[in-house]
């Protein structure tokens, strides 16, 4: 396996994205950021497996879902009445 420096310029992106990972792994290690736990051996294993492009994606999903969530809590409690 070549060292970075042997790499051309973009390279090691390309070799990146290349990557076999699932989406249901991706999914799964994004999950588990959100929650600030994981492994140290389970981290260095997404860091090998994981499609860069497949992390960026699933992250601003789960973003934009858990500000849906909080959106829709908020909205609740405030027609429940509970919040007066």
């Amino acid at each position: 396996m070549s060292s970075n420096r042997d790499l051309k310029p973009g390279e090691d992106l390309r070799q990146a994205v290349a990557r076999k990972g699932s989406f249901l792994g991706t999914l799964r290690a994004v999950a588990w950021s959100f929650f600030g736990v994981r492994k140290g051996a389970g981290y260095e294993k997404d860091i090998a497996q994981l499609n860069p492009v497949h992390v960026i994606i699933a992250g601003v999903l789960a973003a934009a879902l858990f500000v849906l969530a909080l959106v829709l809590l908020v909205n609740w409690v405030i027609a429940s009445g509970a919040a007066a």
